[in-house]
């Protein structure tokens, strides 16, 4: 009996075989729709100062085009041929190649992160309100959003795992195959139960690393911050940003774990390999291997540790209308 599974035949990346809409795209509207959903719920029931519905749409528009151009910039330039696109960038946005629609191919989590922070942050200086405490109400629900981009990514069938020999490994049809005669290819097929007699090339099974982030980064962290930290917050009375820092720790930390299960760029591989017994990405190692994504993790987990403790130790500033605001109610008090 075969020990692994094979990839759905049904599930197709595009959501109509004459339009080039893939579902892919679909998801990611799907994402950014439940994100918008849930802060609007928690802004209606959120206690202290708000903003108008204007400005929390303006805010959230702001974030997403921030989120696509951090993305893009981050995939481009860390995850390609940079010099290319430093010499090209009208290609960097530029949704065709070889006279067919593509989208944006390649988009960076890391980068997303960044680029909706800074949008944010301008439109807040912009209109005079209180950045974190938004962005506190809106990363709470992001995770849950996330969960549908990395179903589109399983059924893009892009982003899949190393080679795996678990009983839930799955055989990626877009993977690359690996020459039969190897001994660990013999050794991996002998362990599944795949019979491989007489195939020069085969296709491995994988870690549906997909559904692991779905599943972990997504719906897990969704839960933790939705019915761990939020109460916490309140309970504790800490500061605005103290939500995003939990966020960004908590993404950063499980994704970190997630990305010995998920196979580095192939073009990039390992940028630590310490523990490293050959340069075959495919194949876990060791936990000394890291890729170029735990580093971005990592710098994640340290900025939200650091950040945490800064807005949380610093003395609220009070500006001069607001100690004159102070003054007024002591003299009322003291009536």
């Amino acid at each position: 009996m075969p020990l692994y599974i094979d990839y759905p035949s049904w599930l197709d990346p595009y959501v109509v075989s004459f339009l080039p809409i893939r579902w892919y795209a679909v998801m990611y509207i799907v994402a950014f729709a439940v994100a918008w959903l849930l802060y609007r719920w928690q802004l209606k029931r959120d206690p202290g100062p708000g903003i108008s519905k204007e400005e929390s749409e303006n805010l959230f528009i702001w974030a997403v085009i921030g989120l696509l151009i951090g993305a893009r910039l981050f995939s481009v330039f860390f995850y390609s041929d940079g010099w290319y696109y430093l010499t090209h960038p009208w290609m960097i946005f530029w949704p065709f190649r070889d006279g067919r629609f593509v989208g944006l191919p390649g988009m960076s989590y890391h980068g997303g992160v960044v680029g909706a922070l800074v949008a944010g942050w301008i439109y807040a200086r912009r209109r005079k309100f209180n950045f974190l405490r938004q962005v506190d109400l809106i990363v709470t629900g992001i995770p849950l959003g996330y969960t549908f981009g990395r179903l589109g990514n399983f059924i893009n069938g892009e982003l899949y795992g190393r080679v795996t020999s678990v009983p839930w490994g799955m055989i990626f049809p877009t993977a690359p195959s690996f020459d039969s005669s190897l001994p660990w290819v013999q050794e991996v097929a002998s362990r599944v139960g795949m019979d491989i007699a007489g195939q020069a090339y085969v296709n491995l099974p994988r870690h549906p690393s997909q559904l692991y982030e779905a599943l972990f980064e997504g719906l897990v962290l969704f839960l933790v911050l939705w019915f761990i930290c939020r109460p916490l917050i309140r309970r504790k009375s800490l500061k605005p940003g103290s939500m995003l820092s939990f966020y960004v720790f908590g993404y950063g930390f499980v994704r970190f774990l997630i990305e010995y299960c998920r196979q580095p760029d192939a073009d990039i591989g390992y940028v630590m390999a310490l523990g490293a017994e050959s340069d075959n990405i495919a194949v876990f190692q060791s936990f000394l291997n890291i890729s170029q994504g735990q580093v971005f993790c990592l710098l994640m987990m340290a900025a939200a540790i650091v950040f945490f403790i800064y807005i949380n130790r610093r003395k609220a500033y009070v500006g001069k209308q607001g100690h004159a605001k102070a003054g007024k109610a002591q003299k009322r008090n003291g009536r």
